[in-house]
């Protein structure tokens, strides 16, 4: 900072030239084209959809939507334009709106250049200082935008109100030549959609009747969800005209790219207590309870399932196993299936139910997912399991039942030790024979997790039954479980 010219006149000699804050997002973004480097490091799945829309929309220099359901990285993908701006910009010193020294807009800035000529002061301005985000409410006022005449101001200075100096300016005229980003958009009330397309085609402000020329330099990003279940409002015809690119974004489309942004947003201590073994079919299954949510007739898709979601049920699920292990005095563990229900609190809190969910209760309808989550799951590894067959049939799943047929009951206890859990699931032998002829690739330290995988996805279908005991789990056959119910 200390070479940077500090006067109008330094400035011009280094050879300074103006540019509107959408070319320097154009020549930035050009410049990492050419160089083949990526401008959003951290967004995956975008590659081939939002991304490329939204280069391009940056290419044309146009003000943006990205419209979307929530926990789609709509405000990361803002954010992460901060890093196509240059480093640093001149501003005339003192000035609120960031005055360009070579076009200045306000009346101080015009002023100082008009009194010091060539010796007027300049302070220069970090690319992360330029920007500005606002959450849009319906109690979101033009002062709070835009501006308002200030009294104080005026007493002070003994000015009229029709003098320009008395405006005591907003969010917006402060933010010129910065990014400025308007989450939920729709939830603006009219009057002040009105007010931003005055901005956006005209190059006024309107405050209290008083009109004021000042064509700010703005990068506008808003976002907005595709369907407003809110039922708050919508984004006026005129405004939503001079957007000019509307992006459409979306959840990952597949387990991979939903793990790798989890595994990349949750917060994983590297000092926890112990030291955590997590399952890959672990991981895969946090995130299918996701996929699974979506579809779900409980649940209100039109609000979205947030990544959030499964952020923090992964950071729930190894919790869970670190409670575990420390009540146990043990240093290392690994998740257990039944740690998955540790993850019910981050699933309750992050899922609009319809009617039917509201009835059934948040905890039944996290139960529900996790158990269509588990089933999904189990067929891609499994053969499908057969409600009804052939007697001659050969069930691969039969060795297994009769092993509970014969066994009054089987327990799991959520505080077992790592030696008396795993004692107990390898006490099931059909256990083994499944995974030795359907998944012989699992490596050894996964191999107690999907043991007891199969028997909760068993429960889900059907061919067991599942009890909650005093700190634990009770598993037992169908029938028998039939039987002594009616007994």
């Amino acid at each position: 900072m200390a070479t940077f010219p500090k006067t109008l006149g330094e400035l011009k000699k280094s050879g300074y030239q103006s540019k509107s804050i959408k070319e320097e997002l154009r020549a930035n973004l050009i410049a990492n084209l050419k160089e083949g480097k990526s401008s959003f490091e951290g967004i995956h799945g975008y590659d081939t959809t939002v991304i490329p829309q939204l280069e391009r929309a940056i290419l044309s220099e146009h003000n943006i939507n990205l419209l979307g359901l929530r926990g789609q990285a709509k405000t990361r993908l803002a954010h992460l334009m901060v890093g196509l701006l240059d480093e640093y910009i001149p501003f005339v010193e003192g000035s609120e709106v960031n005055d360009d020294p070579l076009k200045p807009l306000s009346r101080f800035a015009i002023e100082q250049l008009d009194v010091h000529g060539d010796d007027t002061p300049i302070a220069w301005l970090h690319r992360d200082d330029r920007f500005y985000e606002k959450l849009a409410t319906p109690d979101v006022t033009i002062s709070d935008l835009i501006g308002d005449i200030d009294p104080i101001k005026a007493a002070n200075m003994k000015l009229s109100y029709a003098d320009e100096r008395v405006i005591h300016f907003g969010m917006i005229p402060r933010a010129n030549r910065c990014i400025f980003v308007i989450n939920e958009l729709p939830d603006l009330q009219a009057r002040i959609q009105v007010a931003l397309f005055n901005i956006l085609e005209e190059g006024d402000i309107q405050i209290r009747g008083f009109k004021l020329r000042m064509p700010l330099d703005l990068q506008f990003i808003f976002t907005a969800n595709p369907e407003d279940y809110t039922n708050r409002g919508s984004i006026v015809t005129p405004l939503k005209d001079r957007i000019g690119s509307q992006i459409l974004t979306h959840y990952p489309k597949d387990i991979e790219t939903a793990k790798t942004i989890t595994a990349q947003e949750a917060s994983l201590q590297e000092n926890r207590s112990a030291k955590i073994h997590v399952p890959n079919l672990a991981k895969d299954l946090v995130e299918q309870i996701g996929f699974e949510a979506r579809t779900s007739e409980y649940v209100d898709v039109k609000s979205g399932i947030s990544a959030r979601m499964s952020i923090t049920a992964y950071e729930n699920l190894l919790s869970t196993a670190e409670h575990r292990c420390l009540q146990n005095g043990e240093k290392e563990t690994t998740v257990r299936f039944s740690d998955i229900v540790g993850m019910i609190p981050a699933i309750t809190g992050k899922v609009e139910l319809v009617y039917e969910g509201e009835q059934e209760g948040s905890s039944f309808v996290a139960e529900r997912l996790i158990g269509s989550a588990a089933k999904t799951l189990f067929l891609q590894t499994f053969p499908m399991i057969e409600k009804l067959k052939h007697e001659d049939e050969n069930d691969p799943y039969d060795p297994l039942l009769a092993w509970f047929f014969e066994e009054s009951s089987f327990e799991l206890y959520d505080d077992a030790k790592n030696k008396e859990y795993a004692d107990a699931l390898n006490k099931v032998s059909p256990l083994e024979d499944l995974i030795s002829s359907y998944a012989s690739e699992t490596d050894a330290k996964d191999a107690l997790f999907l043991k007891e995988f199969i028997l909760w996805a068993l429960v889900e279908f059907e061919k067991l039954n599942k009890k909650r005991i005093d700190n634990g789990v009770a598993f037992k056959d169908g029938y028998s479980a039939y039987l002594s119910g009616l007994s």
